[in-house]
């Protein structure tokens, strides 16, 4: 689809805080409706939040993902 053009940068662990980030950067080519679809899909099955998004002039998007670290304690 049409947000192929997309980029994600890698995800980044804060240390301080229990979230795993993921910036994105939307050329000014991508629609409001592909956006919104894109982030959608990353929100259902990544379980990923918006943390910020920024419109800038130009029509391009900066997109900031956030999801929570789960920690998992071995039983054994």
């Amino acid at each position: 689809m049409e947000w192929s053009e997309a980029r994600s940068l890698d995800s980044r662990v804060s240390p301080a805080a229990e979230y795993e980030f993921r910036h994105i950067s939307l050329p000014r080519t991508i629609s409001r409706g592909a956006a919104r679809r894109l982030l959608t899909e990353q929100a259902e099955h990544g379980h990923w939040e918006l943390a910020r998004l920024r419109l800038y002039p130009d029509g391009t998007r900066n997109i900031v993902l956030r999801r929570k670290i789960m920690r998992v304690r071995a039983t054994l």
